[in-house]
């Protein structure tokens, strides 16, 4: 009798615990259901590489004080973490939301300025994806900027808002 219980107590544990991850996803501000897609998938991409807008890489990272950043992260990288160089090509909408599966900064750089983000969201229990960021640009050449991520790869995705 024990072991019935104790093996339906775990069964309704992993129940509520895949559950919760769902509920995780559910609670970004708007649908990531792309970006796990794209995230299954994506090729490995070096340090400065071209992003494409409708894709995921899955970016090589370097020390951060050897990414070569544009201009200084807003958020300065502690000791230890990793960051990345990406260029994208802004498409004429001007809007991107950039998406990574873990921790990390992100700075957009354009005409030699970062760029403030127009929307933010993150969430810590969707499984594979951390946070997605918003920016509105002017159409053309952008700099895309990681840093502060605490391991030597980040799967990023470009995609226009939904």
């Amino acid at each position: 009798m024990k072991k019935v219980a104790i093996s339906l107590f775990a069964i309704l544990l992993s129940t509520s615990l895949a559950m919760a991850e769902d509920a995780g996803c559910e609670a970004f501000r708007w649908p990531v259901t792309r970006e796990q897609a794209l995230f299954a998938t994506a090729p490995s991409t070096p340090s400065g590489a071209t992003l494409a807008v409708g894709a995921a890489a899955d970016l090589a990272l370097v020390p951060a004080e050897k990414a070569g950043f544009a201009v200084p992260p807003e958020r300065a990288p502690a000791e230890g973490t990793f960051g990345a160089v990406a260029s994208v090509a802004v498409p004429p909408e001007g809007t991107i939301q950039i998406s990574l599966s873990g921790e990390a900064w992100v700075d957009v750089i354009q005409d030699g300025k970062a760029v403030k983000s127009s929307g933010y969201s993150g969430v810590k229990t969707c499984p594979g994806i951390r946070k997605s960021v918003r920016f509105k640009l002017a159409a053309g050449q952008a700099t895309v900027q990681f840093s502060g991520a605490r391991k030597e790869t980040l799967k990023v995705a470009v995609l226009a808002p939904e």
